[in-house]
């Protein structure tokens, strides 16, 4: 696969690069440069982290892009996941390891995973997080607290503000090219292209991927973010936290249709439609072609080999909500299915069941 084949399949996964011309450089100058995604160890699998981010690494895999995930328990236990307890968060940990497994992350070719236990062990650790504070300002600083999924007024603890700077160090510390993280976390990725030079360090390249919308549609912004279309991304995106507007991994096939029939989902309206959000993003990334169900009153069934077949007719009222709905709860639990199944016996279920009977905090 040639350089500009390779930019090709990364811009499929991305909505943001900054920059696309420092991409390009870096695949010219490395045959396998390295990204990273970080994860803080809480709650279930849903639809985002247990196959969404699957499939994104997969692509990366493909344009020869090593792959390092980064289990961030210091920054769980920081962000009082799980009341602060650490030990609860590092098994969520090796649960959060059993999906990726489950839905295919191949952890024997191309993808790495660290601790972020071990990393803060390091020696040049924590000189590293100072050195990046002292390029830092404090107002930076605040503004870059949302990352955590927090606001300004929400922060009580000294350790929270360290958060932000220890995320910045860690993308120097784990030697990544490319910060492959989603749109939420763009703050501190702009802040290591800004801060790594002034180290004497590289500017790694920000390739940030879309938000998955909850099934409850478009929410009130919620401040995360000073431009309006990210912020509104941030505050509508699927969350763990919030079950009602969540599809998780563990979720049967009568729970997935019964999610689904529920979500948002106007007529002839394309407009942060989750439906249509998880069909582009999801489906259309595993099928060559989507299948949608009509009474034959309504034209019978139709074929789609690619989402903008499908959005053009859903726009023009082609494609009732309902049919809609039900074609991609159908794909959706057949994509869920062998995860699920993964846990529904030996160590998987006994992880699950155990991480399940934990107390979720915000």
């Amino acid at each position: 696969m040639d350089v500009e084949e390779r930019v090709r399949v990364v811009k499929g996964i991305a909505e943001e690069i900054i920059t696309e011309e420092d991409l390009r450089r870096l695949l010219e100058e490395k045959k396998h440069p390295i990204a990273y995604d970080g994860f803080e160890p809480s709650g279930l699998a849903h639809l985002p982290f247990g196959v969404y981010r699957p499939l994104l690494i997969k692509e990366l895999l493909r344009a020869g892009i090593g792959f390092k995930i980064y289990l961030a328990d210091w920054f769980a236990w920081i962000n009082r996941k799980y009341g602060g307890d650490l030990e609860k968060i590092q098994k969520v940990g090796k649960y959060f390891l059993e999906v990726w497994k489950a839905a295919g992350v191949p952890f024997k070719r191309g993808v790495r995973y660290v601790w972020a236990s071990d990393l803060v062990m390091e020696r040049e650790y924590w000189k590293m997080v100072i050195r990046v504070a002292k390029h830092t300002t404090v107002r930076r600083t605040l503004r870059a607290l949302t990352i955590m999924g927090r606001k300004e007024g929400e922060m009580n603890e000294v350790a929270q503000f360290f958060y932000p700077m220890m995320q910045c160090a860690d993308i120097f510390m784990l030697g990544v090219d490319i910060c492959q993280l989603g749109m939420d976390q763009r703050k501190i990725n702009m802040l290591a292209r800004e801060v790594g030079p002034k180290l004497g360090l590289w500017k790694p390249v920000a390739v940030h991927h879309h938000l998955l919308m909850g099934l409850e549609g478009p929410k009130k912004m919620g401040g995360y973010d000073e431009n309006k279309e990210i912020d509104l991304a941030i505050s509508s995106k699927m969350s763990k936290s919030k079950p009602k507007s969540a599809i998780f991994v563990h979720d049967s096939r009568e729970e997935i249709f019964a999610k689904m029939r529920k979500a948002y989902c106007p007529a002839k309206d394309v407009k942060n439609n989750p439906v249509l959000d998880y069909a582009k993003e999801i489906v259309f990334r595993v099928y060559k072609e989507v299948k949608v169900e009509r009474p034959r009153k309504y034209g019978g069934d139709v074929v789609y080999r690619n989402y903008a077949s499908l959005e053009r007719d859903f726009a023009e009222g082609g494609i009732h909500p309902l049919d809609l709905k039900n074609a991609i709860a159908d794909y959706l639990d057949e994509i869920v299915s062998p995860i699920r199944k993964h846990f529904e016996k030996g160590k998987g279920k006994r992880l699950y069941e155990e991480v399940k009977s934990f107390e979720v905090t915000r």
